[in-house]
């Protein structure tokens, strides 16, 4: 089927929605769905405006070439064009890969250190830092929600938020295993030691997202401390949170009012009840088309940082970039970022016909 073909009823339903909207009986709400469907569609059907007009110019030249005025003129345009024409089919394959309507979300980001003890809190810290300085390039926000310290300063486990405009669409693929190889500070005779951390990154749901009733949750509020019984809070500020029919706990005591730490973990809470519903959806679509494109496994290794060769590879797109102290501070992090975004883009995009 042609690319053209194919986008007949996109391009249909992008003049059904504009004469639906112009007709100006719609109620406020229903204005609202139908405008973000039409400005959803528009940059497609730009695209795909722009493809049409080029093949129907390359097919005016085409019939010019041979005019013995201006025939030369033709054919320098003609090519010209005609290189012209597999970025825009590229451009418009690319518009066909379905959205992940969670793409544009902010994200909740999870670290949490594996094997390794101190040195894998350590690198969990490190982890978190590289994040915060991506963040930081991208323009996005980000605030730290709790943290667990380790006796080193590092982090056991350790939660933040990052808004701004696509975020879970660029740090969705950073969910799994990162190993780190490099001599702990701890490590007298300079053996290198192997150590792990796992990355978790969940669109941050919203209230419509999920029904999530009173009775399902238990919630328990105790004093907050720190480590070493530091930081002592006298009232029982620190709240817990159980979803009793997943199991599913949230602690938080990062906040000295015990309503503003209700309100952090009830949005964790619903975060991390919104990814289970995702996960439990994507593997069932994924089992219906007999596909393990995407299946965003957390218990495969997908990235390990060795200090001594200063390399950091990416074993999911075999990319390796030797440049650690610059991916580690987020400088060069976005590298893979982007090469994960384009390898998931092909391998969609092979599985769909034109």
């Amino acid at each position: 089927m042609s690319l053209q073909r194919k986008l007949a009823p996109v391009k249909a339903r992008h003049e059904e929605l504009a004469a639906l909207m112009s007709a100006g009986n719609l109620g406020g709400e229903k204005f609202v769905q139908l405008s973000r469907e039409y400005a959803e569609l528009s940059p497609v059907i730009e695209v795909l405006n722009s493809y049409e007009m080029a093949l129907k110019e390359l097919g005016d030249l085409e019939v010019m070439k041979d005019d013995p005025e201006m025939g030369e003129m033709a054919r320098d345009e003609y090519y010209a064009l005609k290189d012209k024409v597999p970025e825009l089919e590229q451009k418009l394959k690319l518009a066909l890969i379905p959205k992940d309507s969670a793409d544009e979300r902010n994200a909740i980001l999870e670290i949490r250190a594996g094997t390794g003890g101190q040195e894998a809190a350590l690198f969990a810290a490190d982890l978190f830092g590289m994040y915060r300085g991506y963040a930081a390039r991208q323009g996005w926000k980000f605030e730290m929600v709790e943290a667990s310290e380790s006796d080193l300063g590092g982090y056991k486990e350790i939660i933040a938020q990052i808004g701004g405009v696509g975020v879970f669409g660029k740090l969705k693929f950073e969910s799994g295993v990162h190993r780190v190889q490099r001599v702990p500070v701890t490590e007298a005779s300079g053996r290198i030691h192997t150590s792990a951390a796992t990355v978790a990154v969940l669109p941050e749901a919203e209230d419509v997202d999920v029904e999530i009733n009173d009775k399902d949750l238990r919630i328990d509020v105790f004093r907050a401390g720190g480590a070493g019984g530091q930081h002592v809070n006298k009232t029982e500020s620190a709240v817990r949170i159980t979803h009793l029919p997943t199991g599913i706990v949230v602690s938080m005591q990062d906040e000295k009012s015990q309503h503003k730490n209700r309100d952090k973990a009830m949005k964790i809470l619903r975060t991390r009840l919104y990814d289970e519903q995702r996960r439990r959806l994507h593997a069932e679509r994924a089992a219906e088309r007999k596909s393990q494109v995407g299946s965003g496994d957390r218990s495969e290794r997908i990235r390990t940082y060795n200090f001594p060769q200063s390399r950091v590879t990416d074993h999911r797109i075999n990319l390796t970039l030797y440049k650690l102290d610059d991916v580690i501070r987020g400088e060069a992090l976005g590298e893979m970022v982007d090469q994960l975004i384009a390898e998931d883009q092909a391998e969609r995009l092979s599985e769909l016909e034109f």
